[in-house]
């Protein structure tokens, strides 16, 4: 029994077997990456090439097509590497945020009433989660690059949007700083509009109306910049087009593959999230008296998100590195430029480490961050 002598030193014991397995484990492990790690010392030095990471300070001596800094062929190595991250993370961002939108009304149309609305958002679910991403990468590629029409037939609104082989081009403001100052006014107005409606409807209401405000208060900011320092309107070339802002026929081919790819699974995730709410609790909260939006946030919503939650993490997780099919249809991201690099430069081995070691950090912040919506969730009231 638990104080007695032998007890004591059997458990001692034990201890100390655990303690030995485990200290042999790791000499094993550091033995192995030691041996490894000599052999890939020895075969770069046969080869002539000099480990290390000191070659991010050479010149890159390749443009890159789509930037979000400035950059060009004669900056170093790094400053490449930083922009092939930047349209990752560009690339990403506005695919999760597209995903989850078109999932969360998917998912919703699969549960209707309505025999046409359920049976359009189960076609979408089976059609894109059934076909592999390469492929509907490559298929999209084909249609913007080989059936959109070329640049002097592009399909316009005004002299405002432009769509064509080239992509999709659009006029901007001339003032210098006018996206960062519709987007700092914007959430300002849709904050203070959820603090303003919160008061009066529900947590859900007035974030969903709040977000509404935003986008209708960045557009009408936009505008106003536009108005006040002129515009800068696309203009047709002989062979493409200057002018404006471009999302290039890459760009868009990714953003669009991924969002309709992920927005499929993300679907499943709501839809299965919901229905884990028992019919029972719709019609005790329907008995108390509330209303069918005070049931979804009071009741279905709070319940549903901690199913939802989880799963959702590793969705985004999941699109993140599969921005890297990226480099099939061309679109300069992180693993592409780390190809471009390794060509140049033979460094291999510590290219990968780089693309390695950015993923492995990019999702590890996204895992923390919805940890901590997941933690928030579950600490709300029942």
């Amino acid at each position: 029994m638990p104080g007695d002598e032998a007890w004591l030193a059997r458990e001692k014991l034990r201890r100390r077997r655990e303690f030995t397995l485990q200290a042999a484990l790791i000499l094993i492990l550091v033995a192995v990456v030691a041996a490894l790690a000599a052999n890939v010392e020895a075969n770069l030095a046969a080869k002539n090439i000099r480990s290390g990471f000191h070659f991010l300070m050479n010149r890159a001596g390749f443009e890159i097509s789509d930037q979000l800094v400035a950059y060009s062929s004669n900056d170093p190595l790094w400053k490449a590497f930083l922009t092939g991250l930047l349209n990752t993370l560009r690339v990403s961002a506005c695919s999760i945020v597209t995903a989850t939108a078109l999932g969360v009304i998917v998912g919703l149309m699969r549960l209707s009433r309505n025999a046409i609305v359920r049976f359009l958002g189960a076609a979408h679910v089976e059609a894109y989660r059934n076909v592999p991403l390469l492929v509907l990468l490559l298929a999209l590629y084909l249609v913007v690059t080989e059936l959109l029409p070329g640049v002097r037939a592009a399909w316009h609104l005004g002299d405002w949007v432009f769509l064509s082989k080239t992509g999709l081009l659009c006029a901007v403001p001339n003032m210098t700083g006018a996206s960062a100052i519709a987007a700092v006014g914007a959430l300002a107005a849709g904050a203070l509009a959820a603090w303003v409606i919160r008061r009066r409807e529900t947590a859900l209401v007035a974030n969903g109306l709040g977000l509404v405000v935003f986008l209708v208060a960045f557009v009408a900011i936009w505008a106003a910049c536009g108005a006040a320092g002129g515009w800068n309107h696309p203009v047709a070339t002989r062979f493409s087009m200057r002018g404006g802002a471009q999302l290039t026929p890459e760009f868009l081919t990714l953003w669009v593959g991924l969002s309709l790819y992920s927005s499929a699974m993300i679907a499943e995730i709501v839809r299965a999230g919901v229905q884990s709410v028992r019919p029972a609790q719709w019609d005790a909260a329907y008995a108390l008296g509330f209303r069918t939006r005070e049931t979804v946030s009071y009741v279905v919503f709070p319940q549903a998100m901690r199913l939802i939650i989880p799963p959702l993490s590793s969705q985004f997780m999941t699109l993140t590195k599969n921005s890297s099919l990226a480099v099939m249809v061309g679109y300069p991201d992180l693993v592409n430029v780390g190809t471009t690099v390794m060509n140049v430069t033979g460094q291999a081995l510590e290219v990968i480490c780089l693309i390695m070691g950015v993923y492995l950090t990019v999702n590890i912040i996204i895992s923390v961050v919805m940890n901590r919506v997941n933690d928030r969730i579950m600490r709300a009231p029942q």
